[in-house]
């Protein structure tokens, strides 16, 4: 008998194999879109742009959620026991088992969010969250946990991109950052509640301690996955994919309750339409985030991010029950002591919130950065002058990263309230303005994937933090803080000569701003934008003709509207 061979070549193969994959991908991409549109075209909508952030912004709270299911726990008798007092690089990889799955969520979500969009790839991330929460409850190892941890890393890469993303293009100018800052709000919030949940899950004995308060984290997931549905898209992103009389109806529902023919809805489409006929004559893919123009856009939106991390604000966040454990607290004491912090963290980014778009983000961040940078200096140097060596670890269970603490009275007391300033600077100036500002530097074509650059300069360095702390603290001591003061100061030189001032800007007038013929930065100052100027124009030529002012293509998207 003889067998019939394929004459086919392995290049050729691989072609068809290759060309199968991705037809495949395709399909499956497709089928996604569609479902996603039939499922959330079924609800109602909401338009109110304070009731589309609380909903959007639980996605931070998952990020919150996870920051404190392990600062919560990683002190405690159980954990310490069931996984072997993790120590050092261990103790590092779980902490930053979060921050590499960010990594690559942030990496991807550019990609995820241009084709599905903004609101429908929160909810696709969302799935990796349930999935790796659902690994951290089960865990019967260090590995496990990690992975765990890494799954829902990933959902907050695309989160802590995709939400600023989303309010950014809903918002309107003017209270941009009031928008975006709730972001950060909820971050804070879910630090806390999941601080002082794992916190009470302490007195559970066993496993089921720390697997009852990982198991906490379903609870915003669900939260956001039924919220989701109830929100629009982004006009924006409407816009760009060609459905522009759906973007002109949802502008109009979000800005002037579904009239189209209101002033700001027609200045504000009409720097849509002009934006879109630019970008379409930039270049395609990533080569465009480095070309002249737009380099220093990138540059602006990654280093931003970048500078939030090296300004050492989480090394008080993640590891304050560590510095409790250096000032000579213990037990129950450390755990509350580093609560407060939580609440701390919560009071003033509220009390900035509602004043944000009255400063300019230039000086937020520039004495945001030196006043952090003082903090860390007289930590550091308290620290420094007044430590005594403990050898076999700080506490009991023994913590085999904290070997040594500061001395009782003053210099221990010292020590907890300026780690407390800081986190109130920290709170006022670089937790909330870092996303504003990343968040708006990027123009309609590049927004999705630019912020994804920018969340990818935040994951990296706070990875390799994450990576580097527990080793530090038992390697170079008190001097970690004297590296985080000289880098903000860094950090605040870095403000003052590279970002130009966006406040009250529409995302449309920054991209002038970042442009070859843009001023100084040191030169830009916070002031009413052009939008307002033309929203006056339109309105005083609509009181003269008695008509509405729209022309060309937007006149018959909002007829049609």
């Amino acid at each position: 008998m003889i067998l019939y061979k394929s004459k086919s070549s392995p290049r050729r193969r691989v072609s068809v194999l290759s060309w199968t994959l991705s037809s495949s991908a395709k399909i499956i991409q497709l089928q996604i879109i569609t479902m996603t549109k039939d499922y959330f075209a079924s609800f109602p909508k909401i338009y109110n742009v304070h009731f589309i952030a609380i909903i959007a912004t639980c996605g931070g709270m998952l990020f919150g959620f996870d920051i404190s299911s392990i600062s919560a726990i990683v002190v405690s008798k159980q954990y310490i026991e069931y996984f072997h007092n993790p120590a050092g690089a261990l103790q590092g990889a779980i902490g930053s088992g979060m921050s590499a799955g960010s990594v690559v969520g942030s990496a991807l979500c550019g990609v995820i969010s241009d084709k599905l969009g903004r609101r429908d790839s929160i909810f696709f991330a969302t799935f990796f969250w349930l999935i790796g929460t659902a690994v951290q409850v089960a865990t019967n190892s260090s590995g496990m946990l990690i992975a765990g941890r890494v799954l829902n890393g990933f959902t907050v890469g695309i989160t802590s991109s995709q939400v600023p993303v989303y309010l950014a293009e809903i918002a309107k100018a003017e209270s941009r950052g009031s928008i975006i800052i709730i972001q950060q709000l909820a971050v804070e919030f879910g630090i806390l509640i999941m601080y002082f949940l794992g916190y009470g899950c302490t007195f559970i004995e066993g496993p089921s301690s720390f697997r009852a308060a990982w198991a906490m984290q379903f609870i915003p997931a669900v939260f956001l996955m039924a919220g989701l549905p109830f929100l629009p898209r982004s006009p924006r992103w409407l816009a760009k994919v060609g459905q522009e009389k759906e973007a002109v109806n949802t502008l109009a529902r979000i800005h002037a309750k579904g009239d189209t023919n209101d002033a700001l809805v027609i200045a504000e489409w009409e720097e849509i339409v002009t934006t879109m006929q630019a970008e379409r004559e930039a270049a395609p893919g990533w080569r465009k985030f480095v070309l002249r123009g737009m380099w220093k856009r990138t540059l602006a939106g990654f280093s931003v991010q970048a500078w939030q991390q090296l300004a050492g604000a989480n090394t008080i966040v993640y590891y304050l029950t560590y510095i409790a454990q250096m000032a000579g607290l213990t037990g129950n004491v450390a755990m509350i002591t580093s609560g407060i912090q939580y609440a701390i963290f919560i009071v003033f980014t509220g009390l900035i919130t509602p004043f944000v778009d009255n400063f300019g983000r230039r000086t937020l961040l520039i004495f945001g950065a030196l006043g952090m940078g003082l903090c860390h200096f007289v930590v550091g140097g308290t620290m420094a002058t007044h430590y005594v060596s403990v050898p076999e670890g700080v506490g009991d269970p023994p913590n085999h990263n904290i070997i040594f603490k500061v001395s009782s009275g003053s210099p221990a007391n010292t020590v907890i309230v300026f780690s407390y300033f800081l986190i109130v600077v920290y709170a006022l100036t670089l937790a909330p303005i870092c996303w504003i500002y990343a968040a708006e530097v990027w123009s309609l074509g590049t927004r999705s994937t630019g912020m994804g650059i920018a969340a990818l300069g935040n994951w990296l360095f706070n990875f390799a933090l994450n990576m580097f702390l527990p080793p530090a603290f038992i390697n170079i001591k008190w001097r970690i803080f004297i590296v985080f003061g000289v880098l903000c100061v860094g950090a605040a030189a870095w403000f003052f000569l590279l970002y130009p001032e966006t406040c009250g800007k529409t995302i449309e007038e920054i991209e002038i701003m970042f442009s070859k013929d843009g001023p100084r930065p040191w030169q830009t100052r916070k002031g009413e934008s052009r939008l307002h100027k033309e929203v006056e124009a339109i309105r005083n030529r609509k009181n003269q003709d008695g008509d509405g002012v729209m022309g060309g293509d937007e006149a018959e998207v909002a007829e049609k509207a």
